[in-house]
């Protein structure tokens, strides 16, 4: 794609920090994810499972 000064635009990119400055395209970003959780059942809700271990911890701070 040519921009409107004649240059290329370049991808977009997503930077984040680890110790080093990494530039990494959305689609290799979601393709890392997909691959870190494909082993996660269709059926399972991570995010039930977090609400579940933060209202229980909410349990324990307030009996403390």
């Amino acid at each position: 794609m040519v921009g409107h000064s004649g240059g290329v635009v370049a991808d977009r990119l997503i930077t984040r920090e680890e110790g080093r400055l990494v530039l990494e395209k959305p689609e290799a970003i979601k393709q890392q994810l997909k691959a870190r959780f494909a082993q996660v059942s269709k059926n399972r809700s991570l995010v039930d499972e977090l609400i579940a271990e933060r209202r229980e911890a909410a349990k324990k701070e307030a009996t403390e």
